[in-house]
């Protein structure tokens, strides 16, 4: 046993670990990601989650320096989908035995999309019958409307981080209060005590990001328990002040090669949570969802936006699918996660295994 095989194996990863394993190449490279595949299978088996993807609204009160919704991208024609619509994508969902929908959006607190988004959670639950989970990704709101989110039938909860170093995340975000770093991290404490599973992530890639910075973002998720990650490669988007940077990132096929080390380490750092194949991977690589799932992550998350809109949701350059329509996707599911040795889990929640536990002690008073 060689000495990276030896950090393979050891119980509990330091940071040194972790950047060992961001910088491998060769031959430990492919004993980082079998590695990975075996805590996958053994700790979450190799079924896949479907969460159906609802794009909701891109409009959005933050200015992101690298995100293409920005509130300042005048470039970005604006829309929200009505009650009908959305309700219309979870019929689709349920009718095709996904199991889950996420809703996502661009950030916004107003009263009226709050309280939008209580009765859209009401109206989902009503229609399914309980039987959807529901994801929200929709941004910072206060700790008490995360938790009328909750009692109205959301139950798992992703609001990314970026980075976890705060001098880089500063750097990508403007310097005002409602980008504050300090107020990202306290409401995702507030997601948690509000009762969600926890769900966050980070870029990977950025301009001036070192491996070091990404063993210090694995290590801020482990510290934070989370149940649920998804994280993936910066892509640029040509209409964001980030875009200026462009010749100091590395290629996008180093961006790739690295989410997938990060995956790997993170899938051996937490063996039971749930990690997502994210959308930006398929950017870069027509099957880099399927090699993500390869190699440790178990979550995938079709599109099942109107066709109409998705040319209106871009973060990034080059999103994949906008130009299909659902039913698309769901023809060559099967296929694609047949590829990777895995199989769909139809009708089930797919909820994270690292979150029972915890649920169980609550519940149990211990």
């Amino acid at each position: 046993m060689n000495d990276f095989e030896k950090i393979l194996n050891k119980e509990f990863l330091d940071k040194q670990d972790l950047i060992a394993m961001l910088e491998t190449e060769g031959e430990d490279k492919q004993l980082l990601f079998k590695r990975s595949r075996e805590i996958t299978d053994h700790y979450i088996g190799n079924r896949v989650h479907l969460r159906g993807l609802i794009e909701y609204s891109n409009v959005c009160i933050k200015d992101c320096y690298y995100c293409g919704i920005r509130k300042s991208n005048k470039n970005q024609l604006r829309y929200a989908l009505s009650n009908i619509e959305v309700l219309e994508c979870a019929r689709y969902a349920l009718e095709h035995q996904y199991g889950s929908i996420v809703i996502q959006a661009g950030e916004r607190c107003d009263a009226g999309f709050t309280s939008g988004i209580t009765e859209l959670l009401k109206e989902i639950k009503k229609i399914s019958r309980g039987k959807l989970g529901i994801t929200l990704s929709l941004g910072e709101q206060s700790e008490e409307v995360y938790r009328e989110w909750f009692k109205a039938g959301g139950h798992r909860y992703l609001l990314r981080i970026e980075s976890s170093k705060q001098a880089l995340y500063n750097r990508i975000h403007p310097g005002n209060d409602r980008h504050s770093f300090e107020k990202r991290v306290n409401a995702l404490h507030d997601i948690r005590k509000s009762g969600f599973q926890l769900g966050t992530g980070v870029m990977i890639g950025l301009p001036g990001q070192t491996t070091e910075d990404l063993a210090a973002d694995l290590l801020f998720l482990r510290e934070l328990d989370v149940d649920m990650v998804g994280m993936g490669p910066y892509v640029e988007h040509r209409d964001t002040p980030l875009y200026a940077e462009k010749d100091l990132l590395i290629s996008r096929q180093q961006r790739l090669d690295l989410a997938f080390k990060m995956i790997a380490a993170l899938r051996i750092m937490m063996k039971d949570i749930n990690i997502a194949a994210a959308t930006a991977l398929q950017a870069l690589d027509p099957i880099g969802r399927e090699k993500a799932i390869r190699i440790g992550a178990n979550i995938l998350m079709p599109n099942i936006s109107p066709g109409m809109y998705r040319k209106s949701y871009k973060l990034y350059e080059d999103k994949p699918c906008v130009d299909e329509r659902p039913a698309d996707c769901n023809q060559c599911l099967d296929i694609r996660i047949g590829m990777t040795g895995s199989c769909i889990g139809y009708n089930e929640w797919g909820d994270s295994k690292h979150f029972t536990p915890k649920q169980e002690k609550v519940l149990t008073g211990i």
